[in-house]
């Protein structure tokens, strides 16, 4: 059984809802609402679409893209209690990727008044990295699901890991510089 739980946004629990072969072919990420930016080095313009793992011994769920966060945009609800000086009334902007000395920063959650900024945030998503490769167990999954695959890459043993240390070291870096 592939590794691989979610994919371009879906689970794998629910392919009877969806057109698995055209949810594939389109690569849409619903949390983007525009093409999975996450594509293969050796074939940029084919998105793996890859969401969520499941890892080691005991099966545990991971999340391993930083857009899969965005669902239902709760990630900025969460965050609301970080703006000191929001007040009822007060107007809530989400802003994307604004660039700053040390780099972009993901998101600002912004609290307005009459136009003013009164309170932000800014919000930097980091999920867990993986090393050596999910395509292997992408191609597993569709053809578990009964989706055509054009390689025979399910059939590798090819495997991937979770690479703790890098994104430890990538998130206090990015914090650190912005």
């Amino acid at each position: 059984m592939s590794k691989i739980i979610e994919i371009f946004g879906y689970s794998r629990n629910q392919p009877e809802h969806i057109d698995l072969a055209s949810l594939i072919q389109g690569q849409h990420c619903p949390y983007l609402k525009r093409r999975c930016i996450k594509v293969r080095k050796s074939q940029p313009d084919i998105s793996i679409g890859t969401c969520s793992v499941v890892y080691g011994k005991n099966s545990i769920p991971v999340i391993i893209c930083p857009h899969r966060l965005l669902e239902r945009k709760q990630i900025f609800i969460d965050c609301l209690h970080l703006l000191t000086n929001h007040e009822p009334g007060n107007e809530l902007h989400v802003v994307s990727e604004i660039s700053i000395p040390g780099g972009n920063v993901d998101y600002f959650l912004v609290s307005a008044l009459n136009n003013k900024v009164k309170d932000f945030v800014g919000i930097e998503l980091q999920t867990l990295d993986t090393t050596g490769t999910v395509w292997p167990e992408r191609q597993r999954l569709l053809e578990e699901l009964g989706v055509p695959t054009e390689d025979n890459q399910s059939q590798s043993k090819k495997t991937f890991g979770m690479n703790w240390k890098m994104t430890a070291k990538t998130i206090l870096i990015q914090l650190h510089h912005k």
